[in-house]
């Protein structure tokens, strides 16, 4: 069961370390710091997600919901919608949001549990149990056409997510047309039928200790892929980690592998993307 100190049993990991200096520079915004030394900190990343802007649509219904809008300093760019892990929209999803605006790219955090954080388990289940699932699909599809008639966006669009925000990158991609799909070891559980709407490439990250989003899961997903004929759409990596290995405040957290992961995913954006 995930926490939000990791999965499982907690990994003795060395502390990702930052003196006084490098933490006052940063909060008065006259330095810039690696992304997951911003994240590992609380009140890092709650400087970082101070920079984005609240945004709101309405669904059907009068509905509203939330997200988080980070923009570059271009004037169109492509763009990445995030979504969150099942703690909800926190401060350390907008902050991965702030980096891409610093990378080039309006990125959008969305919010799938209508302002919910969970801090315990036990809470993080009860949001994700009480998602939805109609809703959050026309939550997902009408943040995808904001951002597409976004002025500063030039009509690219991408997903990312992570754990169960990596199943709804693709449940996203399936439901309407974007550009390229990231999951970070997220529910690919999916039938070719359910593949064949997929319109651009998708990147999988895979820990080989996760015991749920595990191998199994995967090959049927690659198999179902290749009946959908869209095998040569996908590309997956697999790093000897655990799952949420990309995290950096969760105890299975993996600085190495998370670190090429990063990397792969910032690679796969620019090339589908640009920037």
């Amino acid at each position: 069961m995930c926490d939000l100190h990791g999965c499982g049993t907690q990994t003795q990991l060395a502390p990702i370390k930052l003196d006084s200096t490098q933490r006052r520079l940063f909060l008065q915004g006259l330095a810039c710091l690696p992304l997951a030394t911003v994240l590992a900190y609380p009140e890092l990343a709650k400087a970082a997600a101070a920079s984005t802007e609240e945004v709101s649509i309405s669904l059907e219904m009068d509905t509203k919901v939330q997200a988080s809008l980070a923009l570059p300093a271009a004037e169109k760019a492509p763009a990445v919608i995030l979504i969150h892990e099942w703690w909800g929209l926190n401060d350390q999803i907008k902050a991965v949001a702030a980096e891409l605006a610093n990378l080039g790219y309006v990125a959008l955090a969305v919010d799938l549990y209508g302002g919910k954080v969970a801090s315990t388990p036990d809470e993080a289940k009860a949001l994700m149990g009480d998602l939805d699932p109609k809703i959050a699909k026309e939550t997902m599809v009408g943040w995808v056409d904001y951002l597409k008639k976004h002025p500063r966006v030039n009509g690219k669009v991408a997903t990312l997510g992570w754990c169960f925000g990596g199943g709804w990158s693709l449940n996203t991609s399936i439901a309407t047309p974007v550009d390229a799909t990231i999951i970070y070891y997220g529910n690919v559980t999916k039938t070719a039928n359910d593949l064949k709407a997929l319109n651009g490439p998708v990147l999988g990250q895979f820990g080989k200790l996760d015991k749920s989003i595990n191998q199994e899961m995967v090959s049927g997903f690659e198999q179902e892929m290749d009946k959908a004929g869209k095998k040569d759409r996908l590309t997956v990596y697999w790093y000897d980690a655990d799952h949420a290995f990309a995290n950096p405040t969760g105890a299975r957290y993996d600085e190495a592998n998370a670190k090429l992961a990063w990397e792969r995913t910032l690679e796969f954006l620019k090339t589908h993307l640009g920037t």
